[in-house]
């Protein structure tokens, strides 16, 4: 018998061609044990089964792995959870992605708790269903829940590429009608205009930024002095700066270039443009934002709506959907449509236009009901 086993724990083992590895069972132990090298290292592991047929099966599919140079070593299955999400975490510094603050935040607050502790072999859609279940219980929507999910589904692809796990659970994703619809209509811009101008000229100008362009939060935080120019009257969005990447360039609006101008005057190049009153950045500014919009009577708006009603606008008055594109920052045809909703006005719009239309055809109508002697003046 081969030095390599522990000859005393080995109740019975049938001989094999060399090179094919071994098929044992441990003394007191239902289970079979299969025994492989590769490189000249000896892997011993559990079938897990009492069936020698079921044993022979894993053998063969180690030892066609190791042909294949698709071998995953057995270590796998002790793998935890907690290790993929540092593999995630690790990936998404190293690609300095924009998200990381996000994804530390799920992990932390929701996944962790759950899944931390779990040996990846063993997640199953038990658990996920489990998991999706207890999200609900707390209120949590559909729309977060699926991107909670989203990045325990990165975890375990990036496990399988590394060969740290054999496969991956099925995700499920959830069917997401929280979609928000909100926008500005035109006559609460005044109002919306008026109380951030209270608050102070940053908000006055972030809030016509965002309303006119359609920009994100991060990317209005984000920008520097030197990308106004106010004798082009451009602002100028740098490649890796937004949450595509690409980089883009506008043209201001008259009200924009006037606000932007005091939002600049005396500051250096990599100054922020909008800055508070005390000369720091504008970060988390929600409690301003939930004033404003108490006092302009639309208080479930989110400024992120504003977004929605740029794209909008710039639809109503017959910008092209490329150019819309462009100055928005929305890089797929398919996102750019879930915010060009139909507001109630649009609706109304097109009845008084129908409405005009019909008039006209009235006339044609009631001459095509009137007798035919009548229409063509015969006694």
């Amino acid at each position: 018998m081969s030095e390599s086993l522990d000859t005393a724990q080995v109740k019975t083992r049938r001989a094999r061609p060399r090179g094919t590895g071994s098929v044992y069972q441990q003394q007191g132990s239902a289970n079979w044990w299969i025994q492989y090298y590769r490189n000249g290292k000896v892997y011993r592991q559990s079938a897990r089964t009492p069936k020698r047929r079921e044993a022979e099966k894993l053998l063969q599919k180690k030892l066609g792995e190791i042909a294949t140079h698709n071998f995953i070593e057995p270590r796998s299955e002790k793998i935890l959870v907690k290790e993929l999400a540092d593999d995630l975490l690790r990936e998404y510094k190293i690609n300095n992605r924009k998200s990381l603050d996000d994804l530390k935040t799920r992990w932390k607050k929701h996944l962790s708790s759950e899944f931390g502790d779990l040996r990846a072999a063993h997640v199953g859609n038990d658990h996920l269903t489990r998991y999706i279940a207890k999200r609900q219980q707390e209120e949590a929507s559909n729309a977060t829940i699926n991107r909670e999910l989203a990045a325990l589904k990165r975890m375990f692809s990036l496990g399988v590429r590394a060969r740290k796990v054999y496969t991956a659970p099925s995700f499920p994703h959830l069917e997401e009608r929280n979609v928000r619809k909100g926008f500005v209509e035109d006559a609460q811009y005044e109002a919306l205009a008026s109380a951030c101008a209270v608050e102070g000229l940053w908000l006055r100008a972030m809030f016509e930024v965002a309303y006119n362009f359609g920009w994100r939060v991060s990317e209005l935080q984000k920008l520097r002095v030197r990308q106004i120019d106010l004798i082009a009257r451009t602002i100028r969005l740098e490649p890796g700066e937004t949450k595509n990447d690409e980089g883009r360039t506008v043209v201001m609006t008259g009200i924009i270039s006037a606000l932007l101008q005091q939002c600049v005057v005396g500051k250096q190049p990599e100054d922020c443009v909008f800055t508070r009153s005390h000369g720091k950045p504008v970060r988390d500014f929600r409690g301003a934002w939930a004033k404003v919009c108490t006092e302009a009577k639309v208080p479930e708006l989110l400024f992120h709506d504003l977004r929605r009603s740029a794209v909008l606008n710039m639809v109503r008055r017959g910008i092209p959907e490329r150019v819309a594109m462009t100055i928005s920052g929305h890089k797929t045809r398919a996102v750019f449509d879930r915010y060009n909703i139909v507001s109630e006005s649009d609706l109304r719009d097109a009845a008084v236009k129908l409405e005009r239309d019909y008039s006209h055809r009235t006339d044609i109508v009631e001459r095509s009901e009137q007798p035919i002697a009548a229409r063509t003046n015969i006694n």
